[in-house]
């Protein structure tokens, strides 16, 4: 039980979260584009990085989750999309990455989703459990 009690519990603000999750997937993107340069791993790498961001929001942010976890993929997609010449050919080709990998998009903020909603559930059933308590 101890070893459980070592691991870092950090609880993030709605802000704090948002801040941990787009740098995260910054950092990875370009470390992706760097060494593999394939999206897939940067969708498996999303994965982790939206349960953290789950699970480190405060109580009071949980909605938040959610909401940045979509815009940290698109974020850490910049350096992974295809370059070219101009503006237009580099936001092409961040929407076509957009597009090709929307199934980990979709899977990564389905488990952030989950995940919130599970600890909002608990957190209102021990709510519901004081009041009676205290009644």
């Amino acid at each position: 039980m101890q070893a459980v009690r070592r691991f870092p519990n950090p609880r993030l603000t709605g802000l704090g979260g948002g801040l941990f999750c787009i740098a995260v997937m910054l950092v990875l993107g370009c470390l992706d584009a760097l060494t593999f340069g394939s999206l897939t791993v940067y969708g498996v790498l999303f994965l982790p990085v939206c349960v953290l961001t789950a699970v480190w929001v405060r109580r009071g942010d949980l909605v938040t989750a959610p909401i940045v976890v979509p815009i940290a993929f698109a974020a850490g997609l910049v350096p992974l999309a295809q370059e070219g010449d101009g503006f237009g050919a580099r936001l092409m080709g961040l929407v076509t990455a957009l597009a090709t990998e929307a199934g980990w998009l979709y899977g990564g903020t389905l488990l952030a989703g989950l995940i919130v909603t599970v600890r909002k559930i608990r957190l209102m059933n021990r709510r519901r459990q004081a009041n009676r308590r205290l009644s």
